[in-house]
């Protein structure tokens, strides 16, 4: 790369403030404003800046990538009567398409050709017959729900605007359905009309949704970093009625075809335990399948001849175990066809003998199976319509001990070598609950198969070994997590996989700030870093995008005890003069409407200023896409920025990694996701920002 002699010219203001005794320095506030003309003057010399510096194997990793993007996607059916409704992605297209049964009812494309618009989610009405859809343009994810005939695909009823991917529970008939507004509360929606009706709200919290199989039940949730749920019997008013309220725990529930309330929590169990309740009475609980020592409990489903299935992660492997519904005794397993991850499970609404489920490991793209009860077996139910290779890997699980002497575990993937170290990145998350799980990411496998090693770290405050390690790495504990992360560096350098002027790091959002931790704390042991969408600024955080849903993770740093934790690790305030700061690429969304993108503009220019080295510290910034999904051409031409980048600044022989050219085996490479590690987070009580 051409060295950088000079960056954009960024003013250095005196701004100071005195907050709770804190001297705390905030020169580049200004870059808050996008509106701006002087951050956007600065904008456009980053980009011309990037441009300029964009590393020449940018073009190998797209083209390979572009060719090798053709795996696509299909996902588990949900039934509704006797129609199934499930996402296919075909070689070739920006967005997956909804389809009823095999035929396609709703593409994104079609909708806009631009490919900057996203269908958010979707729920079908009990019979099928109509489909409640979610829209957002441009990334923004402030979607409009939409009401659409499946049969005609003539749209019926919306928009209905402030709907970020609310939950939809439909009554009996499609007349009318429930839904939520955005950190408002829950209501109801009949068709045709034009004024909803309030039903339920807790202030500004998160709100879940679900309804029993014959339309009796309606249950809610609410809370920020815990969940509170409600039960509404709707054939006798629909009055909510607390199941649990005031509780510092997270707890899933459903009325099941048996009509039984089921009831999964953390609650006096951090790993989680499945319990019932007759819905008449539902604060009486009863345990029926205890919390596991060794794994954490994720989704169940109850299906006939008096079996449950209850999916689990052993230490981020997942499995589902096969249980007496009545008694909670465990018979069996469904067999599996590897170690990777299983995600949610789905029948039929009012019960039936089969389940469905998705599986995918670090070579195997998101495949579906199915589960017969009756014979015990799991089939295969359905794959990618696309083939690519499966390079030669090997994944290794080691564990280390981070600074307090905890236990922490590692996932490393690499392909067969007589030894030495190589170009590494190293990934992690470590907040909201959410575990990092094995699963097919191509830009994961592309950098693998080239020669290099991926690690993923089970940090704490993610969800790996249930709540315990989750509350252990959030709030004053959040410096658990970057111990953890800096642990696992050193790990991987003295057992001889990578150095330090080899490694990188690469997160994003929550794992974003996890990667402006490490390289403000330990600049020193990485040469190269990726830092997505991420926080930067733990002062302001809560004052923009969804910051205020978040302090109940990270703290209030208008609370004076919680602003010293926060002070403590937050990225643009340990920014230091003279540092010689690893190689550092921020990607940046401008409609990003989960963490704004003065995070990196800010913290961009601070260690454009301050950095000792000669390391390039670069912004990559996009004016039209989001934080959330995104056409496929994009998420390539992200990723091969970024592994381009990564793999720039992380090797010591410069003709020796990435490209054909260098002795790479093409057969073996593979495709791109979105992320360097495909994060399979738990739908039942993981809080994703």
């Amino acid at each position: 790369m051409t060295k950088i002699v000079k960056y954009p010219e960024a003013s250095y203001l005196p701004l100071v403030e005195n907050l709770h005794g804190h001297e705390v320095r905030d020169p580049y506030r200004w870059l808050e404003d996008p509106a701006s003309p002087d951050t956007r003057a600065w904008l456009a010399e980053q980009d011309a800046l990037w441009r300029a510096a964009r590393p020449p194997l940018r073009e190998r990793f797209l083209a390979r990538l572009t060719e090798l993007s053709r795996v696509g996607l299909v996902t588990a059916p949900v039934w509704r009567g006797e129609r199934r409704f499930h996402l296919r992605q075909d070689a070739g297209q920006e967005h997956p398409v909804l389809y009823c049964d095999d035929r396609p009812v709703l593409d994104p494309m079609e909708l806009d050709p631009t490919g900057l618009t996203t269908l958010d989610d979707w729920q079908p009405d009990p019979a099928g017959r109509l489909l409640a859809y979610q829209l957002s343009r441009s990334g923004d994810e402030r979607a409009d729900l939409y009401v659409g005939d499946v049969a005609t695909g003539e749209r019926v009823d919306g928009p209905i605007g402030g709907c970020r991917y609310s939950p939809v529970a439909w009554l009996p008939g499609g007349d009318a359905f429930y839904y939520v507004r955005f950190h408002q509360g829950v209501y109801l929606h009949r068709i045709g009309e034009a004024e909803d009706v309030p039903v339920f709200e807790r202030g500004p919290v998160s709100y879940g949704l679900t309804i029993s199989p014959d339309g009796r039940w309606l249950l809610i949730s609410a809370g920020a970093s815990y969940h509170d749920v409600w039960l509404a019997d709707l054939a006798r008013g629909g009055e909510p009625r607390a199941v649990q309220e005031g509780v510092r725990a997270r707890t899933a529930a459903g009325v099941g075809p048996d009509g039984r309330l089921y009831l999964l929590t953390d609650r006096d169990a951090p790993r989680r335990r499945l319990c019932v309740a007759d819905p008449e009475a539902p604060e009486r609980w009863r345990e029926l399948v205890a919390e596991d020592p060794e794994a954490v409990l994720g989704s169940f489903t109850v299906l006939q001849g008096g079996r449950l299935l209850l999916s689990a992660t052993r230490h981020a492997v997942g499995e589902i175990g096969v249980h007496d519904a009545e008694t909670g005794e465990r018979l069996g397993e469904v067999p599996l066809p590897g170690l990777g991850s299983i995600g949610p499970l789905t029948s039929r609404p009012g019960g039936g003998h089969e389940a469905w489920f998705s599986y995918t490991d670090a070579v195997t793209p998101p495949q579906v199976w199915r589960y017969d009860a009756r014979r015990g077996e799991a089939t295969l139910w359905a794959t990618p319509p696309g083939h690519v290779p499966a390079p030669d890997v090997e994944s290794r699980r080691l564990e280390y001990t981070s600074a307090d002497g905890t236990r922490v575990r590692m996932l490393v993937v690499a392909r067969p070598s007589g030894g030495g170290p190589r170009p590494a990145i190293l990934t992690g998350y470590g907040g909201f609950g959410i575990p990092l799980l094995p699963g097919y990411a191509s830009d994961s496998l592309a950098w693998v198969e080239a020669g290099g090693v991926l690690a993923v770290a089970g940090l704490r405050g993610g969800g790996e070994e249930g709540e315990a390690w989750h509350r252990d790495g959030m709030l004053a504990r959040k410096q658990n997590v970057f111990d953890d992360f800096t642990a696992a560096a050193e790990k991987l350098v003295a057992d001889g996989w990578t150095t330090p002027d080899r490694l990188a790091v690469w997160g994003e959002s929550n794992g974003g700030l996890l990667v402006g931790a490490a390289v403000t704390q330990r600049p020193d042991l990485f040469a190269a870093a990726v830092c997505s969408a991420g926080l930067l600024d733990m002062v302001r955080y809560h004052r923009s995008g969804l910051g205020p849903s978040w302090v109940g993770e990270y703290g209030d740093p208008d609370d004076p005890e919680q602003l010293a934790w926060l002070l403590a690790y937050s990225p643009y305030h340990r920014v230091r003069d003279g540092v010689g700061y690893p190689a550092t690429l921020f990607t940046v969304s401008a409609a990003d409407t989960r963490v704004d993108p003065m995070h990196a503009r800010k913290m961009c220019a601070a260690m454009q200023r301050a950095t000792g080295g000669d390391r390039p510290i670069l912004l990559r910034h996009e004016p039209d896409v989001g934080h959330g999904a995104r056409a496929v051409s994009r998420s390539i031409a992200l990723a091969a920025d970024a592994l381009a980048f990564l793999a720039e600044h992380t090797r010591s022989d410069p003709p020796g990694f990435a490209g054909d050219a260098d002795g790479v085996d093409a057969a073996a490479r593979a495709q791109l996701g979105r992320a360097p590690v495909q994060v399979v987070a738990d739908g039942a009580l993981g809080q994703e920002q």
